[in-house]
This record gives C-alpha cells, sequence and structure tokens, in this order.
C-alpha cells in the first residue's frame, strides 16, 4: 500500500538522495507510527543494507543477526568469520561498501538501533567510528537510524556530547497522522466514512497507521470502537501496558505523568505534576516532559499572559486519554454499544474534540483564511471571584494582524442551534476576556462544530465565522 500523506517526511528522506555528501538520518517516534514502513517505501531503490535490533537479546546474538544479515546480501562475510565485536561488525560493513562499483546513493538502514546498544557491548562507539572515521569520507551514503525507543535516539545520538554530538544531518520526528492524512489511509483500505466519523474515530484512535490498519470496511464507528477495545480479542485493549515502555526508558514516571495529566482536562503546570505525581523536580523531569512532548504524546500552552512557569502541559493522545477513561479499571468483556450514548461518554467527547482542534490549529487557520499571517497559539482561565464572573477558553489565536480568535469547540451529532442561553455565555466569555487580558485586539467567537451551527439570531449576537468537520479534511 502506498504512503498517506506523510508529505514532509517524504520530502526530507528524499533530499538526502540528493545532497552532494553523506547525510546522516534519524527517524523516531512512538510505537506503531510507521516509521519504518515509511524508511523501506521512499528509500526502497536505494536500500544497500537493512538490520534490525533484536529485541531483549544479547550482545552476541546481536553480532550474529547482524553478521548473518550483511553475509546475506554479500556472501563476502564467511572468510572473515562472526565477528567479536562491533568495530569489527562495522568493519564487515566498510568493505562491503568499498567493494561496489556504483557511485550512487546507498542507504544503510539500522532499525530498533536501541537493541542493538547492549550493556558494555561498544556499539555506539563503533557507530560513532563508522560515521565520523567512514561514512564521512564518502559522498554515497546515508545512514538512517531508527527506533521506537525514543529516548535512546534523543539522548544519545540527537543531544549526544561525544563523537556524535551534532553529526545528524536530518531529524524526523515521526508524528501521528493528522485528521486529513487519516481520511487519505483510510481511503487506501477502501472505507468510505463521512467527516463527522472520521474524528469519532480519531478521537479514540488519533492518527496511528497500526491502530486505523485494523479498521474493516461495513462497520460503524461504535462497532469498530468494540471490536478494537471491548472484544474478547481486542486488538488494542493492552497496548497501553507496551507502548511506554517500548520508547522509554525507565518510563514508569511518563506514566505517572500521564496519569496526572489524564485526570485534568485542561492540563496541569509544572509544578502540577510534581505534587500529582511526587516525581522531583530537575533534569529528569525535564527530561521526561521533553520526550513525551517529542513523540506526540503531550503539548504545552502558554497562557496569554502569564509568566513561564504558568505554562500548561495537556495530554494530547487520544488512545492513552480514552484507555485511562474507559478501560484501565474496566473489568470483564464491557459492551461499548451500550454505553455509547451515556452521559461519561457524552461529556469525554467534548473534551476529545477540543484535543483535536488544539491538534489541528494549522487546518484550523488554513480554514479561516489566516495562514499566512503570524500567530501564537494560547489557553486562557480566569476563576473569577464573588465579585467577578470567572471564564476558561481552550484555544486561543492570537494573530499579528491585531485580531484574536478565541475559539469554541463543541461535539454535536447534528447541526448546534444556539440558544439566547449559550449566546450569553459566549458574551460573558468574550467580555470577561477583554478585560482580564486588557487587550485592544479585535475579539472574533470562532465555532467548531461537526456539522456546523443553525444560522439565527443568536448565532448573528455572538459568533463571528464558523468551521465543520469538513475543514479539518480540506
Amino acid at each position: 500500500m502506498p504512503v498517506a500523506g506523510r508529505k514532509e517526511e517524504i520530502r526530507l528522506l528524499e533530499k538526502q538522495m540528493q545532497l552532494p555528501q553523506s547525510s546522516f538520518v534519524a527517524v523516531y517516534g512512538r510505537r506503531r507510527i510507521g516509521k519504518t514502513y515509511l524508511v523501506r517505501q521512499v528509500c526502497a531503490k536505494q536500500m544497500l543494507f537493512e538490520c534490525s535490533g533484536l529485541h531483549e537479546k544479547n550482545t552476541s546474538q546481536q553480532l550474529e543477526n547482524f553478521y548473518l544479515t550483511l553475509n546475506h546480501l554479500s556472501g563476502k562475510n564467511k572468510k572473515n568469520g562472526l565477528p567479536a565485536t562491533w568495530l569489527q561488525a562495522f568493519d564487515q560493513l566498510k568493505q562491503y561498501i568499498s567493494s561496489l562499483r556504483t557511485t550512487s546513493k546507498k542507504v544503510i538502514f539500522l532499525d530498533e538501533i536501541s537493541w542493538f546498544d547492549t550493556a558494555k557491548s561498544g556499539f555506539k562507539a563503533a557507530l560513532d567510528n563508522f560515521w565520523n572515521q567512514y561514512a564521512t569520507k564518502r559522498n554515497d551514503i546515508v545512514l538512517v537510524i531508527c527506533g521506537s525507543a525514543a529516548s535512546w535516539i534523543i539522548n544519545k545520538v540527537i543531544n549526544d556530547r561525544g563523537g556524535l554530538h551534532n553529526r545528524i544531518t536530518c531529524s524526523i520526528a515521526m508524528q501521528p497522522f493528522t485528521l486529513k492524512e487519516t481520511a487519505e489511509f483510510l481511503q487506501l483500505k477502501k472505507i468510505d466514512l463521512v467527516y463527522k466519523d472520521i474524528v469519532q474515530l480519531y478521537m479514540v484512535t488519533g492518527g496511528v497507521p497500526f491502530y486505523l490498519n485494523d479498521v474493516e470496511r461495513g462497520e460503524s464507528v461504535p462497532q469498530i470502537i468494540q471490536r478494537l477495545f471491548f472484544s474478547k480479542t481486542a486488538p488494542l485493549k493492552n497496548e497501553f501496558d507496551n507502548l511506554y515502555s517500548a520508547l522509554f526508558k525507565n518510563s514508569g514516571d511518563h506514566i505517572a505523568v500521564i496519569k496526572a495529566l489524564a485526570a485534568k482536562n485542561k492540563g496541569l503546570t509544572r509544578s502540577e505534576i510534581i505534587n500529582q505525581t511526587k516525581l522531583a523536580s530537575g533534569g529528569g523531569l525535564t527530561n521526561t516532559l521533553q520526550e513525551l512532548a517529542a513523540c506526540g504524546f503531550i503539548q504545552t500552552i502558554q497562557p496569554i499572559n502569564k509568566a513561564k512557569e504558568d505554562l500548561l502541559y495537556r495530554l494530547l493522545d487520544e488512545y492513552s486519554i480514552f484507555y485511562l477513561k474507559f478501560l484501565e479499571r474496566a473489568s470483564g468483556s464491557r459492551r461499548w454499544l451500550e454505553m455509547y450514548n451515556n452521559n461519561t461518554y457524552k461529556v469525554w467527547c467534548g473534551f476529545a474534540f477540543e484535543n483535536t482542534c488544539l491538534r489541528h490549529t494549522v487546518a484550523i487557520k488554513t480554514a479561516l483564511g489566516i495562514a499566512g499571517i503570524s500567530s501564537s497559539e494560547y489557553s486562557w482561565q480566569h476563576k473569577g471571584s464573588v465579585s467577578a464572573t470567572g471564564a476558561q477558553v481552550d484555544l486561543l489565536i492570537d494573530r499579528t494582524d491585531n485580531c484574536i480568535n478565541l475559539c469554541e469547540a463543541k461535539f454535536y451529532n447534528g447541526p448546534f442551534e444556539i440558544t439566547k442561553q449559550y449566546a450569553d455565555t459566549l458574551l460573558k466569555k468574550k467580555t470577561v476576556f477583554a478585560s482580564q487580558v486588557k487587550t485592544k485586539k479585535n475579539i472574533f467567537v470562532t465555532l467548531i462544530t461537526p456539522y456546523g451551527a443553525t444560522v439565527n439570531r443568536y448565532y448573528n449576537s455572538i459568533v463571528t465565522n464558523q468551521l465543520t468537520a469538513e475543514d479539518f479534511f480540506r
């Protein structure tokens, strides 16, 4: 199946094939996100050597795997014998490359790279030597490292202070599909769903290709969710247990942060995270938050006109939110079809749709016709007091053309009708915001709903413009 979406990632990889010198590429991201598939598809014609680390195997087994893979390609390794060290293994790879007469680009693809790096194996030093003492002296090598253990690639290669410091030519952090890319993926599978249903499916699974690959034709969204999460053989029922341990070393801290954020829909500050998790403040927590953000699990949101310490960390990973809300404490097989329309689900839908909007600010700006205008995205909250009304806004688009879009996201199963009461609520929110922030910019109330809103007198009294689910797919 062709690659759905990923236009920027494909462009970056293809660019490496055109450079007049060798290049070192790091591809990382959560498991099931399509890293290996992307590299294989884009680099198929230039692929010279591909080897994947073995999960939880010792150094001698990793070396044997590398040796056998290379020997299968060249047939010349038998005289050298099984390497005893990684320096010897990479030397055999050098010999093979040097024996080739072609001058075209040669992709060396090391997948699940962290698994090669067993304790005291010397793998990283040998990789350093291969790149610095061999590949950089040529102009035809594209070294691609890849893996789900994002922390290994980030800490030991991208942010390395040793021999690999500042050596990465191209870094690709694979993120989940956007809604538009999700629709393209489903279309390749001949699955035709209306926009609102794709949004609803996205709110549960996120844009993770592996999760979406299990969607079958002819099923409604409730049926899909029931089969993927709640049936006896549900493929995603136990995914949470493996997800974070595969990505991060000492993943307990990451899971603690995720669970704390899952309990607070609007997000937590760093100090609140420390209070909730009892984790120590310092470099360890900073690394944990940075790694979670790099893999797309959380997003940092700066409250408008607030100090840096008020920065909010918000959990955006759809799968984790859904799992912790509906599966973590579930006992036995639950029938999602019976839960689908209860009040708990409807409340969750509201927050999940807000998260979807936060993930798609680029699409929102494009639909509003302001893609070319520089802006910052914020959240805002005023708790209020006895004498002052409180208010809260999840998404503010603060533009450099003297305007602010105050975005209201409402998940509704049909056209949304604004009542007098809701119009008054929006007006109070707009008024309190303007008063507390003391802005002189134009404030436009932007309504985002799956099917749009009925234009009545209450709509006209407060709403400037509206977007529908279809706008996310343009």
